[in-house]
């Protein structure tokens, strides 16, 4: 039964990565590689759980040249990523610390796209806090604020903005009025 479960879970992740009708994680237009977004997102949940997923997905994203600002916040997340899956210490550490230059770099550039500044604190949230990448928490919860606020979700669309919502409530980091604006906003997406 586990062997057929594989079987079976493999075969979903290679249709998700064979290029047919814009499913690949890159779409081609003109001899343009671009980066199918809703795709990325849904092979990142995949991540979460699968190092084999996190490898693969780092390792095509490793090849896009002049990435974006977006696509270098998921690079910072794939590396926070190949950190969680990682069993030797060294380069547990070694993962974060390219993760956060990474995300450094990329909120440098778009400093106000909600998801880059999500992901950055998803991933600080998550990582324990004797291990000090969690500087940024309180600056990516308030620029997160502040742009569901405006209503500037630049790429990410309304069940991503609802998942950020979702989150920043349910991890315990924001005050009770902040809490209230977000439910606020949620019941109205």
């Amino acid at each position: 039964m586990l062997i057929k479960f594989k079987y079976i879970l493999l075969s979903a992740l290679v249709l998700l990565l064979l290029p047919i009708n814009n499913s690949s994680a890159f779409t081609k237009y003109n001899d343009i590689v671009e980066p199918n977004l809703h795709v990325i997102r849904k092979l990142l949940m995949s991540a979460l759980d699968s190092k084999k997923t996190t490898d693969s997905l780092y390792a095509s994203l490793n090849t896009v040249k002049d990435r974006s600002a977006l696509l270098n916040g998921y690079m910072g997340t794939l590396q926070a990523l190949k950190a969680k899956h990682a069993w030797n210490p060294y380069f547990k550490i070694k993962y974060l610390n390219d993760s956060e230059k990474t995300f450094k770099g990329a909120v440098s550039r778009d400093p106000h796209n909600m998801e880059i500044r999500f992901m950055r604190f998803s991933v600080e949230h998550n990582v324990p806090g004797f291990l000090g990448y969690n500087k940024n928490l309180d600056a990516d919860r308030q620029e997160i604020i502040k742009q569901v606020d405006e209503k500037y979700y630049a790429s990410a669309d309304k069940p991503l903005v609802k998942t950020i919502i979702t989150f920043l409530i349910n991890s315990k980091r924001c005050t009770p009025a902040e809490n209230d604006n977000l439910k606020q906003h949620l019941a109205a997406l």
